[in-house]
């Protein structure tokens, strides 16, 4: 059987398909609406489309809003390098330059979230507001790892994030994210989230298109490459480096949206982001959602979105 085409992520609605060249490389993005501009940036193991709530709620909010398919992602280009914090950051700059804007509100979920905050440290200037869900500052994240290792206490960062540490095995990993029509990721998509949403047919709706994005030729190994990099560098001068330029408060408010049932990016994590959220900023926490808010409580986390953005 022939491997799923990358164009199957295009998937109509009421929202336009584009391509754009920014940073080197080929982004996919569906985008609606009209006004600043707000950019969507997804996940491990999603595409543009886990954002079909927000994209079109907040286009009717008078926002111009673009979901991005991230590098190796979706039916964006696949390169075999890039997968670094730098460069995904700058991916993030050059897809807001690329469209005309001056700045962009950066909305990201988890690894999108980290980008968000590493895009507005390395580039202040077009990033006009930070939120984030499900995730944590990269130090806040970083410092979570160090302190607790894999001591057996029931809030551990490092033993909820043991993925991490079992994606750095050369090619296995690929194997295990799409053997069995990648089963394994609707597995993980479970294991994340919250009980609600697990056994509701937007679920099975989400799990299915999941599984089916991440049998995209390149699309294993490119989710895979941004974890290897996050681990080695620790270990190299690029990772100290990366440290000092995100070191520092940003200058942008940031919103962090999370569940209190997260079991990947603790509570304890993602508050310990504090010292480096910007003025105006505001952490809100969802009971008993899990690991994806904007899949989980869509109204709930669009409405919080909302407020934030709107605010001077």
């Amino acid at each position: 059987m022939m491997p799923p085409d990358p164009s199957l992520v295009r998937i109509d609605g009421p929202w336009a398909h584009r391509d754009v060249s920014a940073n080197g490389i080929r982004l996919h993005v569906a985008e609606a609406g009209h006004g600043p501009m707000v950019l969507l940036l997804h996940g491990f193991g999603q595409f543009w489309w886990t954002w079909r709530h927000q994209l079109t709620a907040l286009a009717d909010a008078g926002y111009h809003v673009v979901a991005a398919d991230l590098r190796g992602y979706g039916d964006s280009d696949k390169p075999p390098r890039g997968y670094d914090a730098w460069t995904l950051a700058g991916d993030v700059a050059g897809l807001v330059r690329a469209l005309g804007e001056r700045q962009a509100h950066l909305v990201g979920h988890a690894w999108g979230g980290l980008l968000a905050w590493t895009a507005a440290a390395l580039h202040p200037r077009i990033v006009a507001s930070v939120s984030v869900l499900g995730g944590a500052h990269p130090l806040a994240l970083r410092t979570a790892i160090a302190h607790t290792g894999f001591r057996r206490k029931r809030s551990n960062q490092t033993r909820a994030l043991g993925h991490l540490f079992r994606f750095q095995v050369p090619m296995t990993p690929e194997r295990w994210l799409t053997e069995d029509d990648a089963a394994n990721v609707e597995a993980l998509l479970r294991a994340w989230a919250g009980p609600r949403w697990t056994s509701t047919p937007d679920f099975d709706t989400s799990a299915a298109m999941f599984r089916q994005a991440m049998q995209i030729p390149g699309v294993a190994h490119s989710a895979l490459e941004y974890y290897r990099w996050a681990f080695r560098a620790q270990f190299r001068g690029e990772g100290r480096r990366f440290v000092n330029a995100v070191g520092t408060r940003v200058e942008a408010p940031v919103l962090q949206i999370h569940g209190s049932a997260d079991p990947c990016i603790l509570t304890s994590t993602a508050q310990a982001s504090a010292p480096w959220r910007g003025p105006h900023s505001a952490f809100e926490e969802l009971p008993g959602i899990g690991h994806f808010p904007h899949l989980e409580a869509p109204d709930e986390t669009t409405k919080t979105l909302t407020s934030f953005l709107a605010k001077p």
